[in-house]
């Protein structure tokens, strides 16, 4: 079965390749086994990337043959539909954000630095949900370098900035800048060559424009793409009164890169409870493998409807997926 490896796992292993420091290999090879497909085509590569890690976190916990030690981590597991990191400067209202949009209750104070360390929420997109996690705030004066690790591992991430500041192109040039001290690098998909960096693609961040509420706030937002070098889109709310909030659900589920694909056993109703969400291009073949390893191997045929021309169709094992696809697999 072919591997039919993404553009992202290809990026990440020419990056790997050309990595000098061990940490950075590392999260080359992280970001490969994020990116990798996962069906039964690629499963003896997912053992090795899994191996490789291993080994590489353990040379680095060791320290040059030192006593191995455990390191403490901040990173949160991973939970949901997949991870969006909330990072910003202080007093911006990104723990306001997180308890708007989730039932989490993380600590809000009007002074900075009120998060110290990272807090998760669920949020609800239809019927899936999204993991956000608020990180201390990202300033010249002051920034907690586990912060970037997390980064580093969600899978997208919202820039929060303070529309009622004096300053909130500032705001946003200021934490581009030190995310690309940290080598965190915002890419367009066009990149030929760099350093090696941890990249994160422009389609997986969003400026989140907070305070909408506040007077002068429109004005503030209508004017900011004049006035920073970023093509990153940006989105006024607020999380006081919940303008615009709807739609930051619906745009944070989207920067994922992920469908739902809803299962339909022979002979039965659908199931329109929970859905699998998986990769945007994800084939049928590859859905199967996700269902079960049985499916992926023994796979007759599988029965569409949704994105096919009529509600039943057979279609063929690399026929690509679409959002809320209804799947009748044939083993």
């Amino acid at each position: 079965m072919a591997a039919n490896l993404t553009p992202e796992y290809l990026e990440a292993e020419r990056f790997y390749r050309e990595a000098k420091d061990p940490e950075e290999k590392l999260r080359c090879l992280q970001e490969m086994l994020r990116t990798i497909p996962k069906h039964k085509g690629t499963d003896h590569m997912q053992g090795d990337l899994k191996r490789r890690i291993s080994q590489l976190k353990a040379r680095i916990e060791s320290g040059r043959g030192a006593p191995k030690r455990k390191r403490a981590t901040h990173i949160i597991r991973k939970e949901g539909a997949g991870q969006v990191a909330l990072v910003g400067p202080p007093n911006v209202g990104k723990s306001q954000l997180l308890a708007a949009l989730t039932e989490a209750q993380p600590e809000v104070a009007p002074y900075p630095f009120t998060t110290l360390k990272p807090m998760p929420g669920m949020m609800r997109c239809e019927n899936v949900y999204v993991q956000l996690i608020d990180l201390p705030a990202i300033s010249e004066d002051h920034v907690e370098k586990w912060a970037f690790e997390c980064i580093r591992t969600a899978d997208a991430l919202l820039l929060v900035i303070d529309l009622a500041a004096p300053d909130p192109d500032l705001q946003i040039e200021r934490t581009l800048k030190s995310l690309h001290e940290a080598r965190i690098i915002l890419y367009d998909g066009e990149m030929t060559s760099a350093s090696a960096s941890f990249l994160y693609k422009e389609s997986r961040a969003r400026i989140v424009a907070n305070k909408l509420d506040e007077e002068g706030a429109r004005d503030a937002l209508e004017l900011l793409p004049q006035l920073v070098e970023t093509d990153l889109p940006i989105m006024g709310v607020s999380a006081k009164t919940g303008l615009g909030l709807d739609e930051l659900r619906r745009a944070s589920f989207e920067l994922l890169n992920v469908m739902r694909i809803y299962t339909k056993p022979v002979g039965k109703r659908v199931d329109l409870g929970t859905p699998y969400t998986i990769k945007v291009g994800t084939t049928v073949l590859e859905f199967a493998g996700i269902v079960h390893k049985d499916f992926a191997h023994n796979l007759r045929f599988a029965r569409v409807w949704g994105s096919a021309k009529f509600g039943g169709q057979i279609v063929s094992a690399d026929y690509a997926l679409h959002d809320k696809d209804i799947v009748e697999l044939h083993a």
